[in-house]
């Protein structure tokens, strides 16, 4: 895997900045969150007045081999469907985007369709699908090293116009199932606890795709008894889904504030940290869905979720939905005034 140089995050400024916030016109700790979140931002920065310009969001579409064994309610062709369907505006991502004010960016890293002259669509396909994790590894170690290389390259791009945050998210019918054996892996949870519905199956639907990821799993513990962090990466993980983790490592590198969606980003999130832990830092939990075991998932990495809305929809729109909280934690610190200035008493 290429080398990157995340470094944990400088706190030689945790002073000052604790110092400005306290000395805001308030009661002392009386913004809870919005405190740790300036906190963060700030440190992120290395700055006492940060700012989140040009938001960028990576619209990251590819399809799955383990969906040909019907661990998913929805049939393949609704990524391609739906990408499509982004272009035109018409998406939950597009109305939180518009909403906000991010700079929506649609990737085809692995969709199995040809989106190469849909208007609107980046075209940095790395092959139509990855292969059935039943039976092979998803991805060659030359598609995992194109799609971490991808997700470097698309970071870039956005900082190259300016941007200082960036969200991530993905459509990829039967990403959950990749998603929940990494939980299994990476958090040494029992499988079973991981698996959830995903887009919508029942109790039968449920119990057909733990059958499959068991069985998966046991192909794949043959096969690789002391497997890597990367081996498990490459051996389960969809393209858009490795290409998050290159996008996410290359933003820490570069100082971005990376804002993490739902059980697919978490997921991604997850295995970012455990190839490198200082990734961290620079990782905010935006809310925690309603897919089962996300929660679960975010006690792995000790992630407090910003909100809890019972969102499941993936495609970044949880993390877009939240990020208000996150800009006002930042207007907090910049704009709101202190006691000297406001000839307050600063009575603690």
């Amino acid at each position: 895997m290429k080398t990157f140089d995340i470094q944990p995050v400088d706190r030689s400024l945790q002073t000052a900045i604790q110092a400005k916030i306290d000395h805001l016109n308030k009661p002392q700790h009386s913004l809870g969150r919005l405190e740790e979140l300036a906190m963060q931002v700030c440190l992120i920065q290395q700055t006492l007045t940060p700012a989140l310009t040009h938001p960028c969001h990576l619209l990251l579409g590819g399809d799955h081999g383990i969906e040909r064994e019907g661990v998913s309610l929805s049939p393949r062709e609704v990524t391609w469907q739906q990408m499509i369907n982004f272009t035109h505006g018409g998406g939950g991502v597009n109305m939180f985007c518009r909403q906000h004010g991010f700079d929506l960016r649609i990737v085809d890293v692995g969709v199995d369709y040809d989106l190469s002259t849909v208007e609107g669509i980046i075209d940095r396909k790395i092959a139509r699908g990855t292969k059935n994790f039943l039976y092979e590894p998803a991805m060659s170690e030359e598609e995992f090293e194109q799609a971490i290389a991808t997700g470097c390259q698309l970071v870039d791009d956005c900082v190259a116009v300016g941007c200082q945050v960036l969200c991530i998210g993905e459509m990829g019918i039967a990403n959950t199932s990749p998603s929940s054996i990494w939980m299994s892996i990476f958090g040494h949870l029992p499988l079973k606890d991981c698996i959830g519905a995903g887009s919508g199956l029942n109790d039968e639907g449920i119990r057909h795709k733990t059958e499959v990821l068991t069985e998966a799993m046991r192909r794949f513990e043959e096969q690789m008894p002391h497997p890597t962090t990367v081996d498990v990466i490459r051996y389960f993980g969809g393209f858009e889904m490795v290409t998050a983790i290159g996008a996410m490592m290359r933003a820490a590198e570069q100082h971005l504030v990376v804002l993490v969606d739902g059980f697919i980003m978490t997921a991604c999130a997850v295995a970012a940290i455990q190839q490198c832990p200082a990734i961290q830092d620079y990782l905010i939990f935006m809310h925690c869905g309603d897919e089962a075991g996300h929660r679960q998932m975010l006690d792995i990495v000790h992630a407090k979720p910003l909100v809890s809305l019972g969102l499941r929809l993936g495609e970044g729109t949880g993390a877009l939905c939240a990020y208000p909280i996150v800009d006002s934690a930042v207007r907090m610190i910049n704009e709101m005034n202190n006691f000297d200035h406001a000839k307050i008493t600063k009575y603690f």
